[in-house]
């Protein structure tokens, strides 16, 4: 990860009055902490990147895993891994704009797959009787589709927008990475068509979304609530209780990047809020899924000793 104050470069533009040239500050200025902190995130993104690997060969190792739940946690793995490799090694300014595509794809492609995940728990708890015909393999794969289509209309949508902007004052990004609320602040030109489209995408890709999570779980913990056996109960309750920590991870951190739109300068606050959702998320997912999962935990312990767990 880059954190030297002039990660960015790019040659003056012939027109003096258009700055085509943008400086990160990356994490912090002071010399000393530079060193440690390239280690501490180099340790983050192995951890992170192992995790989310580890995971998916567990699912493609272990036939049991091999079923609708686990087909998007293995897709939600791959997309964690994206995302962290978009925003942690450092860019040209050259890619800030593909860096801006490739973050919103996978981050709204990620919303949608915790939606499917979401549903996909509502028809195995609330439905078992159709829950092999409403969640079949064409079902999976057409999630997982609209998902990907979904995001890259939107990620294409802001990037072409932000395109169109004209940046002829301050040229200093604070932040560690390209995104569009540090970007309008530097902008000379109305950014209002853009905020237009960015709160439109935050309607359909983060409300939608979230309203529809929250109407599943009302659903899956009154089902739950029926159940009279303890056991029942438990087995409910572990298959969902990972997928909701990660949505409440991944979504808190979301609402608080993109609450500060309005605000005049970007704080330290900001690049801790983006730690969290870029670096920390990617890394924590894979411990939430394991530690809560006793499936998982079998399959991994099978890609690791070559023995099959105990039945």
């Amino acid at each position: 990860m880059s954190i030297h104050p002039k990660a960015m470069d790019l040659g003056a533009s012939e027109n003096d009055s258009i700055v085509t040239e943008f400086v990160l500050l990356g994490l912090t200025e002071a010399p000393a902490l530079q060193p440690i902190l390239f280690i501490i995130f180099l340790l983050t993104y192995v951890a992170a990147v192992g995790g989310n690997v580890s995971i998916l060969a567990a699912i493609l190792a272990e036939p049991k895993l091999h079923n609708p739940m686990y087909f998007f946690l293995g897709n939600l793995s791959l997309l964690d891994v994206r995302c962290i490799s978009v925003t942690v090694p450092s860019i040209s300014y050259s890619a800030c704009l593909s860096q801006l595509f490739c973050f919103h794809l996978l981050a709204g492609a990620d919303c949608f797959l915790l939606t499917a995940m979401a549903y996909d728990r509502y028809l195995a708890i609330c439905q078992p009787l159709t829950y092999s015909t409403r969640m079949s393999w064409g079902i999976q794969q057409a999630l997982v589709g609209m998902s990907c289509v979904f995001s890259f209309t939107n990620a294409l949508t802001q990037t072409v927008a932000l395109s169109t902007l004209k940046f002829c004052g301050p040229h200093v990004i604070n932040h560690f990475y390209c995104d569009l609320p540090q970007l309008f602040q530097l902008s000379c030109s109305s950014t209002q068509l853009n905020e237009l489209l960015l709160f439109i995408a935050a309607a359909f890709m983060g409300v939608a979304p979230l309203v529809l999570i929250t109407v599943s779980y009302a659903h899956v913990a009154a089902a739950v609530l029926r159940i009279r056996s303890a056991e029942g109960r438990k087995k409910a309750v572990s298959t969902c209780g990972s997928h909701l920590t990660v949505v409440g991870i991944f979504y808190g951190t979301g609402v608080f990047s993109y609450m500060r739109l309005g605000s005049v300068e970007a704080s330290e606050k900001d690049k801790g809020i983006g730690i969290l959702n870029t670096v920390i998320s990617p890394m924590l997912n894979p411990l939430i899924y394991r530690l809560r999962n006793p499936d998982v935990q079998g399959a991994l312990r099978q890609v690791f000793t070559g023995r099959r767990p105990l039945e």
